[in-house]
């Protein structure tokens, strides 16, 4: 597919619609998805919407566009839009140090967290674990004891870390729920409203995304929502998954607690690219929604899912890559545990994909998804141009039982996330004392790794991969042969 630099796609051509459809299924059984629906806008049309799966497995009830989710952290950019309309009505400042609003004891009076350092993760407060504790409380599969019942139980949990604090603010970026669950509360302060009460009214409501919600009976008085599943992991694989609660709490609302369709997501995402309007309504000043979308502080935080790009960093509750194939491209990943999202665009293009799944076992595999999307828009060819989906297919190809001559030796090649694992069988090994021995990649191109062995001792491990299919390993003076797929 060919495009120029302006164009705005009005059509998904077959051939890539086919080889998208077939990749997200790829996915969703890799990753034990049961259900997931995609939305693309492109200019001031949905390009293309589908549910895959089941948003109920038990009942087999499929997911639709529509299907409720949870959105988890991909709430973030919504809490720092109702921060700046407070910050264009004047009912708050950006630089106000946190402390103004409420007992906050984090930081130095000549330098103190404002309101700027939460919205960009740069206060120096590394991730304290509040999300993990009310996450697993709520949806019933952890209990750490710890008492966050109430806002002074909060603000307790937060104003004990005093030595935790990492860096000066602005210096460090540290992916922060607890700084969102603080903004949140400074939102009901200034507005005095309750925090899910001014997103409806200023932002859904406006936006028309009357089904989006934060609140549980909210949410199971709708047709049309996923039953939330949890993943069971061994050896760093999914094995299984099992139905769960969607986690509700009202300190999880401001970071992660928005419950959306793919459908509604794209309202959002048009407003954002409109810069700041919807059909005529003014929802935040343009040069608010681009102060929301400059990058601030440089950030790893998706590398793990996207891949290498040079410039990716953190504005008002959005991710920034800058250099996405010559294009800005902002968006949010969020993950509850039990469900997983995306919602992102890309202004130049005027292009658009929010994207979401009832489990949480995908939150790499489930960027993969709205990433491939826009790649093929952009008239790109993912499976070449996309290095950790090349990657992926690389390592998963590896994956097998293995044995030498007649069967003497046997070992398995199992991949767990991004890395390859020899795992030797029962009885006498050739290599490494019969030891699991993570696979160090030399050469990829070539299929070229090396494993650690004894006192720091380097051992070789080649796999001739040939177009057949066939695939032979050579450890030492060793040949193994694969001989099926695990």
């Amino acid at each position: 597919m060919s495009m120029s630099q302006n164009d705005t796609p009005k059509t998904i051509p077959v051939g890539i619609l086919e080889l998208l459809e077939s990749s997200i299924a790829s996915i969703m059984k890799e990753s034990k998805i049961p259900g997931m629906s995609l939305a693309v806008l492109s200019g001031e049309d949905i390009l293309y919407a589908k549910g895959f799966g089941a948003r109920n497995l038990e009942m087999n009830i499929p997911a639709t566009p529509n299907t409720l989710y949870g959105f988890g952290s991909c709430t973030k950019s919504y809490t720092a839009l109702a921060v700046m309309q407070l910050y264009e009505q004047g009912k708050l400042d950006l630089y106000d140090p946190v402390k103004k609003y409420f007992n906050f004891k984090l930081g130095k009076k000549r330098n103190p967290i404002t309101i700027h350092h939460l919205l960009t993760h740069s206060s120096g407060i590394p991730n304290l674990g509040t999300a993990e504790i009310l996450l697993g409380r709520n949806a019933g599969y952890n209990e750490y004891h710890i008492p966050l019942s109430s806002w002074d139980d909060y603000l307790t949990f937060i104003n004990d870390a005093k030595q935790e604090v990492a860096a000066e603010p602005g210096q460090r970026f540290a992916y922060s729920n607890e700084s969102y669950t603080m903004l949140g509360v400074v939102i009901e302060k200034v507005s005095n409203m309750k925090y899910e009460d001014y997103v409806r009214e200023n932002i859904l409501n406006p936006l028309n995304m009357k089904r989006s919600c934060f609140l549980r009976d909210e949410f199971e008085k709708d047709s049309d929502i996923m039953t939330a599943y949890f993943p069971k992991f061994e050896n760093g694989n999914i094995i299984q998954i099992e139905p769960a609660s969607h986690p509700f709490d009202k300190y999880i609302f401001a970071p992660g607690g928005l419950l959306s369709s793919a459908i509604e997501q794209i309202n959002y995402i048009k407003m954002n690219i409109n810069q700041g309007t919807f059909e005529g309504t003014t929802i935040l000043n343009k040069d608010l929604i681009q102060k929301m979308h400059t990058n601030y502080i440089e950030t790893d935080i998706i590398r793990d899912a996207i891949g290498e790009f040079e410039k990716v960093g953190y504005g008002y509750g959005w991710i920034i890559i800058e250099d996405f194939f010559e294009h800005t491209t902002i968006f949010h990943v969020g993950g509850t545990n039990v469900s997983t999202s995306f919602i992102g665009f890309i202004p130049e293009k005027k292009l658009g994909i929010a994207c979401a799944c009832n489990s949480g076992g995908g939150n790499s595999l489930i960027s993969a998804i709205p990433l491939l999307t826009m790649v093929f828009l952009l008239g790109k060819n993912p499976l070449k141009d996309i290095k950790f989906i090349e990657i992926e297919q690389k390592l998963s190809l590896l994956q097998g039982f293995y044995e030498t001559y007649k069967g003497i030796n046997k070992l398995s090649v199992i991949k767990r996330g991004a890395v390859v694992y020899l795992e030797p069988e029962e009885g006498p090994t050739p290599f490494n004392n019969g030891m699991s021995a993570p696979l160090i990649p030399e050469s990829l191109d070539e299929f070229k790794f090396y494993f650690l062995s004894g006192l720091g001792g380097r051992t070789n491990v080649e796999f001739d991969v040939e177009s057949a299919g066939k695939i032979d390993l050579y450890i030492e003076r060793n040949r193994f042969h694969k001989i099926k797929d695990l």
